[in-house]
C-alpha cells in the first residue's frame, strides 16, 4: 500500500480508496471551488447535504445549518463554529466515505455514523481556515447503486480581534453525550487551538501549555509534544495504565497568553483505558500474535505488503472499525485495466492509518497467509481471524510492525504514530523544555502526573 498523509491530527474523517491491503486518498490542496449551489434549487437527482457546526455544543450554538446541493462543487462560510463540523445526507444513499484536508495537506479527523448518514469531526475547525471535503456518496440508480465524488470547500472566519484562545481535546465521543469512552492505552491526548501558537513565541507556548492538565488514575508520566502551531498530543511515557481513569482540562480561561489574545473557555474530556491489547505482526514470520494484559490470545497467520506496497513497520494506534470497506486500485494510482487493479468490498476491516492501511478478512489469499507477502499493504488474514480481531480490538489499542521491509510510521500525519518517538524526542517538542510544568501549574489539581 501506498498513501498520503491524515489528519487533522485531531483523529480522521473516514479515509477512502481502498486497496486490498490499503487505502490512499490523495487529499488535494485546499484550494476553495465556484461558490457553488448552496441553497439553490436542486437538479433532479442532486445529492443534498447539510452542515452545521455545532455537534456537542448543546444549546450554545447559534450557528445556522447550511443547506448544500452536491450537483456542482460548493462552498461553506462556517463564520463562528462552536463546535465540531457534521455533514448530514438528507436524500437517498450514504456517505461511503468522507475526507477533509486543509491547505497543508492534513487531514481533518472525524467518523462516519453506521448508517452512513452523517460525518462529524472530532473538534471544531480552528478559524481562518480553509478546508476541502472529498465525499464518496453511494445513491440507488435503475441498475442498482452508483458511485461517485463530489466535493465541498469549507471556510472557517477569521477571528476577531480579541478573541479568546480555547482548545477542543480529543479523543472525541467523552462526555458530550453523557457516558466516558472506553479507549485502548495507546491512544494519546489531543488538543486544537482555536489560534495558532507559533514556535517563534516559546513564551506563548509555555503559558498554554502549563495550563493544559491532564491527570490519570493509576497516575502515569507524561507530558504535551506541540505537532505544530496549533496542534498538541499528550502521552504517558510508556502506553496509559490499563483500566484507568482519564481527565483533561484546560486552565486557560482569562489568562493573557499574548498581548493580543487571552485564553477562553474550554469543555474539559474524559475517558477511560480498557485492559492493554497489543497485536504484532512479525513479517519475516508471516504472523501476528494478540495479547491481552501480557496474556497471548492468539497467533494468527497473516499476510502483508508485497514488494511496492510494503506495510508501514512500528506502532500504530487502532483509530475506528468498519465492517464492510470498499477498495479499489484507482484509489493508490493502479489503473484499471492492469494486473494489479482490484474492487472488492473487504470484511472485517480494523483501520490504523488515515490513508487507508487496515487490519482485514482477505479470503481470496489464503493460500499466502503464513508464507508470502501479497498484500498492497494492509494486513490480511483469514474472513473468520478478522472478525475475531474486529472484536477484540477497539479504538486506541496498539498493532505494531516488526521485522519487516516498509517506510516507518511517521509520529503525525497519518493516525497516531506517537509511539515512535522515543521519550527524549518526545520531550524535545514540549515548551517547558523537560516534560515538567511550571510551578504555578503544578499547583493546579489536574496538573500532569510525572
Amino acid at each position: 500500500m501506498s498513501d498520503v498523509p491524515s489528519r487533522r491530527y485531531v483523529q480522521g474523517w473516514g479515509a477512502l480508496s481502498l486497496a486490498v491491503g490499503a487505502v490512499l486518498v490523495t487529499t488535494a490542496a485546499a484550494q476553495p471551488p465556484p461558490a457553488g449551489r448552496a441553497g439553490a434549487a436542486p437538479a433532479q437527482g442532486a445529492a443534498v447535504v447539510t452542515v452545521g457546526a455545532c455537534a456537542g455544543a448543546g444549546g450554545l450554538c447559534r450557528v445556522p445549518r447550511t443547506t448544500v446541493h452536491l450537483d456542482a462543487p460548493a462552498a461553506v462560510a462556517l463564520p463562528a463554529a462552536t463546535g465540531p463540523v457534521d455533514l448530514a445526507l438528507r436524500t437517498p444513499g450514504r456517505l461511503s466515505d468522507v475526507t477533509v484536508g486543509d491547505g497543508r495537506g492534513r487531514w481533518i479527523a472525524g467518523r462516519l455514523d453506521a448508517a452512513g448518514a452523517r460525518w462529524t469531526s472530532d473538534a471544531a475547525l480552528p478559524a481562518g481556515g480553509t478546508y476541502t471535503a472529498r465525499i464518496v456518496l453511494e445513491e440507488p440508480g435503475p441498475d442498482g447503486p452508483r458511485r461517485r465524488v463530489v466535493r465541498l470547500a469549507l471556510r472557517t472566519a477569521k477571528a476577531p480581534a480579541g478573541e479568546r484562545l480555547t482548545v477542543a481535546f480529543g479523543p472525541g465521543g467523552g462526555d458530550g453525550d453523557g457516558r466516558r469512552r472506553t479507549y485502548g492505552v495507546g491512544q494519546p491526548v489531543t488538543a486544537e487551538l482555536s489560534h495558532p501558537v507559533p514556535a517563534a513565541d516559546p513564551a506563548a507556548r509555555r503559558v498554554v501549555e502549563g495550563a493544559l492538565r491532564v491527570r490519570s488514575e493509576p497516575r502515569a508520566e507524561g507530558a504535551w509534544h506541540w505537532v505544530d502551531a496549533d496542534t498538541l498530543h499528550y502521552r504517558p511515557r510508556a502506553y496509559w495504565p490499563p483500566r484507568a481513569t482519564v481527565e483533561v482540562r484546560s486552565e486557560l480561561d482569562g489568562v493573557r497568553v499574548t498581548d493580543r489574545l487571552l485564553g477562553g473557555r474550554s469543555r474539559p474530556l474524559a475517558f477511560s483505558t480498557g485492559a492493554r491489547v497489543e497485536a504484532v505482526t512479525d513479517v519475516a514470520a508471516h504472523e501476528m500474535r494478540v495479547h491481552r494484559d501480557g496474556r497471548l490470545l492468539r497467533v494468527v497467520p497473516v499476510t502483508t505488503g508485497k514488494p511496492g506496497f510494503r506495510t508501514r513497520v512500528g506502532t500504530k494506534v487502532v483509530l475506528g472499525k468498519e465492517a464492510v470497506v470498499r477498495m479499489r486500485g484507482d484509489s493508490i494510482g493502479i489503473a484499471r485495466g492492469s494486473r494489479e487493479f482490484y474492487d472488492l468490498k473487504v470484511r472485517w476491516a480494523t483501520r490504523v492509518t488515515w490513508s487507508g492501511e487496515y487490519l482485514h478478512a482477505a479470503p481470496w489469499s489464503l493460500d499466502a497467509q503464513g508464507s508470502e507477502d501479497v498484500s498492497h499493504g494492509c494486513t490480511g488474514m483469514s474472513t473468520e481471524a478478522a472478525r475475531w480481531l474486529f472484536r477484540t480490538l477497539r479504538e486506541g489499542d496498539l498493532v505494531r510492525v516488526v521485522n519487516g521491509y516498509g517506510e516507518p510510521m511517521a509520529p503525525f500525519g497519518n493516525g497516531y504514530g506517537d509511539w515512535n518517538l522515543d521519550w527524549s524526542a518526545w520531550l524535545r517538542g514540549s515548551a517547558v523544555g523537560t516534560g515538567t510544568v511550571p510551578a504555578r501549574a503544578a499547583a493546579g489539581p489536574l496538573a500532569p502526573a510525572l
